[in-house]
C-alpha cells in the first residue's frame, strides 16, 4: 500500500492535485445522476412525450466526442514521449474536434426547436426542458474542457511539459475523457429512457 506522506513535494502536490480532480469528476457524476433519476421519475408523468427522437446533429456529435477521446489521448503519449509536433498537432485537433461538437449540439437544439419543442415557455414540455437542461450543462463542462485544452496547448507550446513534467496534458485528458464518456452515457441514457 503506498504510503501519501513520502515523496518529494512536488510528488506530493502532484497526488493532491489529481485526487481534487477525481473528487470533482466524481461530485459531476453524482449530479448528473441526480438529474437522469429526476428524468426516470419525471418520465411516469401524463404529460411526458414518448414520441421525442434525438436529433441527428446529436448521433454526429457523438461520434466527433468519441474521435477527440482518441486525439487527446494519443497527444498525451506523444508528449510524453516528447514528440512535441506530432503532440501538437493532435492537441489542435482535439481543439477542433471540441468546437466541432459544439457546433452540432446546438445544431441539435435548432433542430429541436424546429420540430416546436422549446426550453420554456407554453410550447416547452417536461420532456424537452430536461433534456435541454441535461445537455447545456454538459455543454458547461465541454467549456471547461476546450479552456484546460487552450491552457496546455499554449504551455504545450512554451515547453512546459518535458523531462516527464507531464501533469498538466494528463488531467486536461482526464477530464476530457470524462466529459467524453458522460456524453455517451448522456446519449445512450435519452435514446434508450423514453
Amino acid at each position: 500500500m503506498m504510503d501519501y506522506t513520502e515523496g518529494t513535494q512536488q510528488e506530493k502536490i502532484n497526488r493532491a492535485k489529481k485526487n481534487m480532480l477525481l473528487f470533482g469528476l466524481i461530485s459531476l457524476s453524482m449530479s448528473f445522476a441526480g438529474l437522469t433519476s429526476a428524468y426516470v421519475i419525471s418520465s411516469e408523468r401524463k404529460d411526458w412525450l414518448r414520441d421525442f427522437e434525438i436529433p441527428q446533429a446529436f448521433y454526429i456529435s457523438l461520434i466527433v466526442i468519441v474521435l477527440s477521446s482518441i486525439t487527446i489521448h494519443l497527444s498525451k503519449i506523444s508528449i510524453q514521449k516528447e514528440e512535441n509536433k506530432k503532440g501538437m498537432i493532435l492537441l489542435v485537433t482535439t481543439l477542433v474536434l471540441g468546437l466541432a461538437f459544439i457546433y452540432f449540439q446546438f445544431k441539435g437544439f435548432s433542430e429541436i426547436i424546429e420540430n416546436g419543442y422549446y426550453f420554456t415557455g407554453s410550447e416547452s414540455t417536461i420532456t424537452t426542458s430536461f433534456i435541454y437542461l441535461v445537455v447545456l450543462l454538459h455543454l458547461a463542462h465541454i467549456f471547461g474542457g476546450i479552456i484546460s485544452l487552450l491552457v496546455v496547448i499554449y504551455n504545450h507550446y512554451k515547453l512546459k511539459y518535458n523531462n516527464g513534467k507531464t501533469l498538466g496534458i494528463e488531467l486536461a485528458a482526464t477530464f476530457w475523457h470524462f466529459v467524453d464518456v458522460l456524453w455517451i452515457y448522456l446519449f445512450l441514457f435519452l435514446y434508450f429512457v423514453r
